[in-house]
């Protein structure tokens, strides 16, 4: 099987996870809601951790992009289309580095919202006012630390492909040409995802030095919040040199 055979098998598997995740979180309305303020107190708390990195003049499109594409409180659902139409003419319009960033995005929004939904659970009545105590008990209770661990890991390796997409000669052209062509397809938002992330990368240079100081803070909370230690939910950014030009 080559490269973009793998991707698009990969691409198909975790959109369908993804969208069965998405309509068991939504089968009732109190459920909807319940996962929506979930998602609002964690797009806070990631406002809150990287308020440095969102307010660079040369880090803060990708940070943006991270924080409210990537990750946020926003309902992603016109991404699940009819799988056996989309797919296909997917694979046909977008390169091969635009699909690679996709799928990632894909995966960790599967992982995420898996979960979410088991945060919701363990969260139960206080999932109406949520505090870093009680988001910090629902996490432990959760456990599932090698499933955080794998989150952190797909945020980096989205940076990774999609530093790779933004250094790929005439990447940019061929986005751009596939976005009518997406749109008549029915999965443009899935298209204008990737350009969005092509395009803050681009402004940024080299996403390491970004992708690093996002991943090590992610990687300390995890760590604190596995050792009892919920305050990290409440602090703000960890000031350094590159995040703050």
């Amino acid at each position: 099987m080559d490269d973009k055979a793998e991707i698009v098998q990969r691409l198909t598997t975790q959109l369908s996870l993804a969208a069965h995740l998405r309509s068991l979180a939504k089968a009732e309305a109190q459920s909807a809601d319940r996962r929506q303020s979930l998602r609002t107190w964690q797009a806070d708390r990631l406002a809150r951790t990287h308020a440095d990195l969102l307010a660079s003049a040369r880090l803060g499109p990708a940070a943006a992009f991270f924080l409210t594409d990537i990750y946020s409180a926003k309902d992603v659902g016109g991404r699940d289309q009819a799988l056996d139409r989309v797919v296909p003419l997917m694979s046909k319009v977008l390169p091969v580095s635009g699909l690679e960033t996709i799928v990632d995005a894909i995966e960790l929004d599967a992982l995420s919202e898996d979960l979410d939904a088991a945060m919701v659970e363990a969260l139960g009545q206080r999932i109406n006012a949520i505090d870093a105590a009680a988001y910090g008990n629902a996490y432990r209770k959760v456990d599932r630390r090698k499933d955080r661990e794998r989150q952190i890991f797909l945020i980096q390796h989205l940076g990774q492909s999609l530093d790779r997409l933004a250094r790929q000669r005439f990447a940019g052209t061929a986005l751009a040409l596939a976005r009518k062509p997406a749109r008549l397809a029915g999965f443009g938002e899935l298209q204008e995802f990737a350009e969005r992330g092509y395009n803050a990368c681009r402004q940024m240079g080299r996403v390491d030095e970004f992708m690093n100081l996002v991943v090590k803070r992610e990687q300390r909370i995890l760590e604190a919040l596995f050792a009892g230690d919920d305050s990290v939910l409440s602090e703000g950014p960890v000031r350094s040199p590159a995040a703050a030009t």
